[in-house]
């Protein structure tokens, strides 16, 4: 079985949100939602996503950068943005998904995902981890402060 049917398959059995699965095994699980799960694989497992594949309930420019940035091969999105298809087929991502939606909202859904407002502005995925950590850390911070 393929890295990506593996994930996808994951994905689904065990009701994560996101899968990735590189030379037949599985290096990274996650249930939570938003970008953090893909944010803590960069972190965790950087250096194994070369040629990883992802499944991903919901995939956005901002997730596609990421991937780009960590060199996967290939990605699955039961969600994905017509943003995101078209940067994965710009830097030549194999891509899958079951859904296509013009934008990737907010936790509302009333208005744009504020990482989806700030990928609107990445041109280059290497800039891409470092400011959507930044934000995502800034965001945290006001959550936090809230409370």
């Amino acid at each position: 079985m393929k890295d990506l049917d593996i994930a996808k398959q994951r994905l689904k059995e065990n009701n994560l949100t996101m899968s990735i699965v590189k030379n037949g095994k599985t290096i990274f699980e996650n249930s939570s939602h938003g970008i953090s799960g893909f944010l803590e694989a960069i972190e965790k497992r950087s250096d194994t996503l070369k040629g990883a594949s992802v499944a991903d309930k919901i995939t956005g420019k901002a997730i596609a950068l990421l991937c780009v940035y960590s060199k996967v091969k290939a990605v699955y999105a039961v969600i994905l943005s017509k943003k995101a298809r078209t940067l994965l087929e710009k830097y030549k991502v194999y891509h899958e998904w079951n859904k296509l939606v013009e934008n990737i909202l907010d936790t509302s859904g009333t208005d744009k995902c504020p990482f989806e407002k700030l990928a609107d502005e990445i041109s280059d995925p290497e800039n891409a981890y470092g400011k959507l950590k930044a934000l995502q850390v800034s965001l945290k911070h006001c959550k936090d402060e809230s409370k």
